[in-house]
């Protein structure tokens, strides 16, 4: 599709209320295949590839607002009033930007492995990160997050998840990705207080993104909100426990009915 000026790759599944699912940093909108079946049978599920991301070339400089506004703009040219969000890591954040400020057009938040915004520590190492990408390549990335930031059960009883994880982060444009770094890297919070959604935030007791200590913390903010810890899950909630996740959405999701 060609939103706000800009080539953004949209796929679409199923029919029914809509559910919107934005990817994280390293990821595409394959990050949630393992959603799209379940949720397809009964939702209409659509999923972008941030521009920078996957088959969105990066156009110009990235960050969080735009990301948002990209996706408020796709979900515009499918004439989708008001859609279930779903975030996966930095797309956590853009959830919650786009349910804070566009609150009439989110009817619920389910935000994997999320976060509010970068800790300090974090944003000088995402920015090193852009720089590791654009020096020497998206393989010396792809085998260090695989090692820190998918659980050792993960990798040790489902090796297929590692690999497709490895392959999703091997598949980036470097340049894109670096750009991605930044945007995350210059992260802000969004007004958690204006978020009256209902909200699920999920996480795995090895995410060292986000561990459950700052899970419950971010819930704080959020009224209403609630939260799962996956046993054995590190960062890659939607690939690493796919049938625990999917289970939790559709839960989320048929409380409206």
């Amino acid at each position: 599709m060609e939103i706000n000026g800009k080539s953004i790759a949209v796929e679409q599944h199923g029919d029914g209320d809509a559910v919107v699912m934005v990817h994280g940093l390293g990821g595409t909108s394959n990050t949630w295949y393992p959603q799209v079946g379940p949720l397809a049978r009964f939702f209409r599920v659509i999923r972008p590839d941030l521009e920078g991301s996957g088959r969105s070339p990066a156009t110009g400089a990235l960050s969080i607002t735009s990301f948002a506004a990209d996706v408020v703009a796709v979900m515009d040219e499918l004439d989708i009033s008001t859609a279930h969000l779903c975030g996966h890591s930095m797309g956590t954040i853009v959830c919650q930007h786009i349910a804070a400020e566009h609150a009439d057009r989110v009817k619920s938040l389910a935000l994997l492995g999320p976060l509010a915004d970068p800790p300090e520590p974090a944003r000088q190492a995402i920015r090193d990160r852009a720089g590791v990408a654009r020096k020497s390549g998206m393989v010396p990335i792809a085998d260090t997050l695989v090692e820190v930031a998918i659980s050792a059960d993960t990798r040790a009883h489902y090796p297929a998840s590692a690999a497709f994880v490895r392959e999703i982060l091997m598949g980036q444009d470097a340049e894109g990705y670096a750009r991605t770094c930044e945007a995350l890297a210059a992260a802000t919070s969004a007004d958690l207080a204006s978020i009256r959604c209902p909200t699920l935030l999920i996480t795995g007791d090895e995410d060292g993104v986000s561990p459950p200590p700052a899970v419950k913390a971010l819930s704080s903010k959020i009224k209403g909100s609630r939260v799962a810890v996956l046993p054995g899950c590190g960062h890659w909630t939607p690939i690493e426990k796919p049938a625990q996740v999917n289970g939790l959405i559709l839960n989320l999701y048929y409380s409206f009915s």
